[in-house]
This record gives C-alpha cells, structure tokens and sequence, in this order.
C-alpha cells in the first residue's frame, strides 16, 4: 500500500514551501501532488506531480463548474492508484488548495483505494500571525481571494476550524503560545510544530477515530489555557426561541469556535446542531432524538450522542438536553454562561403560545 500524506491550509505559499519541505524529506522516493487553481473562474485547474527529480504527470481538469474539491474528485485517487502500482515509491504527499476538502478526500481515498493507498497523516498548516484574528472574525473566504466556487459563502474562520479538527497534525509557521493554545483548544489530539519534521512515515490518521470527533452536535473538552478559554455548558432545559435568537449576535461575539447540541422549545422533535464560527453561526437539523427512535435505529446516530445519552437520559425527557463548548481568547466565562442560562425557557413559561424565529430557516432545511 502506498502511504499518503494530505496537506491542507488556507496561506498557499506556507503550504507550499511546507510540502516542498516534505517532499525533501521524502528523498527520491516521495512524490509530491500540488493544484494550480488560478484558472479556476475559467473552468480549470492544473494538476502535478513532481518528484525530487523534476514533473512525472501534469494534466489540465476543466470542469463546468469552478469547484475546488470537484477537480480532485475522482482523478486523484485514480493518479495515486497508478504511482501505487509502479512500486518506486515509497509515500505520496497530497496539497489540497485551501477551499478544498480535505476530509471528503481523505474519506475517498479510503472507500475507493484501501487496497492500494493509506492516509497516514493529514497535516495542516496555519499561519500563526494572523489565524487568531482569521478564526474570531467575520471574513469570508471570497474576501481573501482564495480561489472557489462563486457560491462558496463560507467564512474563512469555518475553512480554516474544519481544517484543524480533521487534521492529525499543524504546523505553524511561528511559534505562538496563544496561538498553540487556540488550535490545541480547536482539536486537543492535534500534534503541533512549527516543522514538518518527523511527520513522515509515521501513521496517525485513523478514519474512525476522525470521524468520531467531526461528529455533528459533539462538543470539545473544557479548556483553561493562558488566554483561551473553553466554556463547556449544559442544560436539561430547552431553550427560549425568541430569546436564544436574539441573543445569537452576543452569544458568538468575541468567540472562535462553537459546536454542540440544541434542545429548542419550539422544535420538540428536533435535535438541533450549533456550529459557529468566529461571527458566523448555523443553527441545523441533525435529526430526531433518540427518545422518538425505536432501538434498532440508534446506530445511525453519533457515537458522542449515543454515549452522552447513555450517561445522563432523563426519565421523562430521555436525551433531550444542550450541550455546548464554546473557544474563545479571553473569553469571559462566567458572562457567558449567564447569557446562556438568560435564554433557557423557565419552568413557568408554556411552550405554546410561544414564537418560533427559527422556524421559517429550519423547515425543509438542515442549515439556518
């Protein structure tokens, strides 16, 4: 089987030099797979592949659509299954442009080759001088001219927050201590350097444990490290949806990264996903509770859920609750918190009368 290395980050000339760095290490044995998406708005992307000797494969994708992860659909694995079969090398490093997804490819790389390729690691790069600013704020990735899609409306702080939870390991381009804190705080399984020595040839992705901790609704860890702060909170109440929404802007405001489960009032038989990043927030349809599936049907829910439920299923509301991590840098805990209980429904408050702002975003859709 041929190792694969896949390399991620949204700064393209530290992805660069990292992955010629890689390829250095690698020796005349390692090939090194890179995408020229500058044509992208034109309908093509350019793929090579160049060992330490020079170029061995390029071809030109054009498309229909200008899609980043569409261009490596398909001809990827098909190039890595073919430098598997040669036999002369010994590991392939895959740069993913920084509007691709990496966990898509990875996850195709296992379901269409796992005879003849294995990811080993899935590395990230960060740019320490300004992913602080780039995970709390509110820029989109169309803002940085990062090559994608014309639709692509995510916020650069959800590129990048994707990138360092599926990945095994970061490399910065400086050392930071906050910096560290943040992305530890983002995937505290994260191996972090400031190289990418080492990183070769030891295997560290393992697809099942990866897609445990992406699960939709799970939470992170509490975390208390120099100005970051992780708030882990919970409540077996659900909440107000008037309150909750208008609360939203606050709630996130100074924030890097949130993810959890929601118990909303008004959407009894909904459970909910919190995702947000930086200033931006999704409120989504993750599906029933467990509570409303017979037991037969409990294997389709994540395992993180499953396990929580098993822990702490009320008697009369089963596993109906909130649980949320919310990061930040110098996060004010304890506010926090008390705005988060401030939008809890009382248990004077009837559900009935009650408004649903949430409603018109969440019917017929799994994203508001």
């Amino acid at each position: 089987m041929l190792p694969v290395t896949v390399l991620t980050g949204v700064d393209e000339p530290f992805r660069a030099a990292v992955g010629g760095n890689l390829l250095a290490a690698a020796g005349p044995s390692g090939v090194l797979v890179e995408y020229d998406v500058s044509g992208l708005t034109g309908g093509s992307v350019v793929r090579i592949a160049r060992t330490a000797g020079g170029v061995i494969d390029r071809e030109v994708i054009r498309m229909g659509h200008p899609c980043v992860s569409c261009a490596m659909r398909g001809s990827l694995v098909a190039l890595l299954v073919s430098i598997a079969a040669v036999e002369r090398y010994d590991v392939a490093i895959v740069s993913v442009p920084g509007a691709g997804d990496t966990q898509a490819l990875a996850e195709e790389i296992a379901r269409d080759a796992a005879d003849e390729l294995r990811v080993d690691a899935v590395v990230t790069t960060v740019d320490a001088g300004s992913v602080v600013e780039d995970l709390t704020g509110d820029q989109l990735i169309q803002d940085r001219g990062i090559p994608t899609a014309s639709e692509d409306g995510r916020a650069i702080a959800e590129v990048i927050a994707h990138q360092l939870e599926y990945a095994n390991a970061a490399v910065l381009s400086s050392d930071d201590e906050t910096v560290r804190a943040l992305v530890r705080a983002i995937n505290p399984q994260l191996l972090i350097r400031t190289t990418p020595t080492g990183l070769l040839g030891v295997r560290l992705h393992h697809p099942d444990a990866a897609e445990t901790w992406t699960e939709p609704g799970s939470i992170s860890a509490p975390v208390d490290d120099g100005p970051v702060r992780t708030l882990v909170w919970q409540s077996d109440r659900p909440f107000h949806p008037e309150r909750l929404y208008d609360a939203l802007e606050d709630l996130v405001a100074g924030t890097a990264r949130g993810r959890g489960t929601v118990w909303l009032a008004t959407q009894h038989r909904s459970r909910l996903s919190w995702d947000s990043f930086g200033t931006n927030i999704s409120i989504g349809v993750l599906g029933p509770w467990l509570a409303d599936l017979p037991a037969d049907r409990w294997s389709g829910v994540g395992q993180q859920h499953q396990a929580r439920s098993a822990l702490e299923w009320h008697p009369e509301y089963g596993d109906r609750a909130t649980y949320l991590s919310i990061t930040g840098v110098g996060l004010d805990v304890r506010e926090l918190r008390e705005r988060l209980d401030g939008c809890v429904l009382r248990a004077d408050e009837a559900v009935h009368p009650l408004t649903d702002p949430f409603a018109p975003y969440l019917e017929g859709s799994t994203a508001a």
